[in-house]
């Protein structure tokens, strides 16, 4: 304190003018105590103020995220692809699917393989097939006999031990002439797409080894329950792509997740032209998929919200339009039945038309046609539906 006084009075002595010397040597002091609060700060102060500031940074970098963020949710009726097409972005845009993961689609093989075999034996003899070898009758009553009831079973899941059991009999009944011709009437029951590629390669799984490939993950059928979400980021652009059951009675969760959407994708199976519902066997599926499509593009919900049709399953379409004639389910189809361009054009143009408000120039229908299971072909699909959605979110914002 003394030594503030007489510096504050070897001040005043080179004033020209008096002053109140108390004022002088007390302002300095008051100088001093003021900075003492910042200069003698605890460490824990010190160290929230910096943490805080790290929240607000990240919470900054979040909320601009998510304003980039593209969310797409996939539509459209039961087995059109849409699980599918989730399984393949994390193929191209994430990490694929690691021992874990291909263990449990293990056990969701064996059940489609169980449950498809099972669906043959069924068929063949509610529609009066003989059996190619009498002898595999056995074989039939064994695997009708397994317990679909039981809690794996519920899961869509088999362990291998009990796929080992039924292994022989699968092999046999596979082989039979009678199962064969049941397949190939599959148009008149429920009989899942990939069943074949795993019956045919049956061997395979029963090795002790064996472990899913690639393709076997992304041909393995499990009916999405629930809502199924997966975040990826290409070019700098985030995007949430959300999947949701496309069976009847999922459909009611698809309201559920309608806010903030950037973009609907919208799978349709093409080769399903001849085939019904699985909920209702008087409803051919192609119509289901056309019903489903006109709410969707109709619901002023949606008004600015970029539509994308996706015509899956073109590998299946190719096989179909030569055996299977067209007209014989849609009488309006003017084309070559039997040529695949012709057929294509006319399945566009009738979800075309769902929607009368649809411009060639101002506001187009975005349709391509799509093999899912085929990780080349929706590689370089991507990248042309991520150029529609951006083209059609300037052309709105353009517009409006």
């Amino acid at each position: 304190m003394k030594s503030i006084l007489v510096m504050g009075e070897t001040k005043l002595r080179n004033r020209p003018s008096l002053v109140d010397t108390t004022k002088m040597t007390l302002q300095p002091f008051r100088t001093a105590i003021g900075c003492i609060p910042n200069c003698l700060r605890s460490y824990s102060e010190v160290d929230q103020i910096r943490k805080s500031k790290e929240i607000d940074e990240s919470l900054s970098r979040e909320k601009t995220y998510v304003e980039k963020m593209v969310k797409i949710l996939l539509l459209g009726a039961g087995e059109s692809g849409k699980s599918t097409l989730l399984k393949q972005m994390r193929i191209i845009y994430g990490q694929d699917f690691d021992q874990r993961a291909k263990e449990e689609f293990r056990a969701t093989i064996y059940s489609n393989v169980i449950k498809g075999i099972r669906v043959l034996v069924d068929a063949r003899e509610k529609l009066h097939i003989p059996w190619g070898d009498p002898d595999n009758q056995v074989h039939g009553e064994t695997v009708m006999a397994f317990d679909t009831r039981s809690s794996m079973m519920a899961k869509e899941m088999v362990e291998t031990k009990v796929f080992m059991n039924f292994l022989p009999s699968i092999r046999a009944l596979w082989q039979d002439s009678g199962i064969q011709n049941a397949y190939d009437r599959r148009r008149e029951f429920q009989l899942g797409e990939s069943v074949k590629y795993f019956l045919d390669n049956v061997d395979k799984l029963g090795e002790p080894d064996y472990l899913p490939s690639q393709k076997d993950i992304l041909l393995a059928r499990k009916p999405t329950k629930g809502i199924h979400e997966y975040d990826f980021e290409t070019e700098n652009v985030p995007f949430k792509m959300v999947d949701v059951g496309g069976q009847r009675s999922e459909r009611k969760r698809w309201f559920e997740n309608f806010g903030g959407i950037t973009c609907i994708l919208f799978l349709v199976s093409s080769s399903e032209y001849d085939q019904v519902l699985m909920e209702d066997p008087q409803t051919n599926r192609l119509s289901e998929s056309l019903n489903i499509f006109e709410t969707i593009v109709n619901n002023h919900v949606f008004y600015n919200v970029s539509i994308i049709l996706l015509l899956n399953k073109t590998d299946l379409l190719e096989e179909k339009v030569e055996k299977v004639n067209i007209k014989d389910y849609f009488p309006e189809f003017t084309g070559d039945p039997h040529k695949l361009l012709d057929v294509q054009t006319f399945l566009m143009k009738c979800f075309r038309n769902k929607n009368a408000h649809w411009d060639d120039y101002y506001n187009p229908l975005y349709y391509h046609f799509t093999t899912a299971i085929n990780t080349e072909n929706i590689r370089l699909v991507f990248p042309n539906v991520k150029y529609n959605i951006l083209n059609y979110n300037i052309t709105t914002c353009w517009l409006f």
